[in-house]
């Protein structure tokens, strides 16, 4: 069944969330985080998801679509051992995004990075070369306005990239 609405989730608190579909502007976002004293003892902070700001977020997105109309496409989180800190950061990142897309009803699939680049971006861009193969890509395929400037500010559109992704294999 295609939907009338794609949104694309580049997992994290350094990530996004881009959308396209029907009657609808396509767009992106630079996920809605906060910054909070560490929940260690150590004297640092971290970011978080900021659920409320999120969840308005995928609401505005929907607007009038049924839940069902609408499709969420997740970048697997980085679960690496040698890389502790990130994969814990990645996990807390998923279950807010889980949470607040739970909430809504929308169903969700997870994909590897690797799914939507071979289908959008050239062929043997490898490690800094596919975010600046993404940020080209998605300022060609979405130029001007307040897209393209939030493109160029994250210097990616990997999260929009996974919704034209989405929409293009009809999910």
């Amino acid at each position: 069944m295609a939907h009338k609405i794609y949104i694309g989730i580049d997992n994290g608190v350094t990530g996004t969330v881009g959308w396209v579909g029907e009657n609808l502007c396509p767009g992106i976002e630079e996920t809605p985080v906060k910054e909070e004293q560490s929940y260690t003892k150590a004297k640092k902070n971290i970011n978080r998801i900021d659920y409320p700001r999120l969840l308005d977020l995928l609401k505005d997105i929907q607007g009038a679509a049924e839940p069902n109309e609408v499709l969420v496409v997740i970048e697997r989180p980085m679960i690496n051992p040698m890389r502790f800190q990130a994969s814990v950061s990645a996990a807390r990142s998923l279950e807010a995004t889980l949470i607040a897309i739970e909430q809504l009803g929308f169903p969700r699939i997870y994909i590897d990075s690797r799914q939507w680049q071979k289908v959008l971006l050239p062929q043997g861009c490898e490690g800094k070369e596919l975010k600046k193969a993404s940020m080209d890509i998605g300022c060609r395929l979405y130029p001007g306005g307040p897209t393209e400037k939030i493109i160029r500010k994250h210097k990616d559109a990997d999260a929009l990239l996974i919704a034209e992704w989405a929409r293009r294999e009809k999910l």
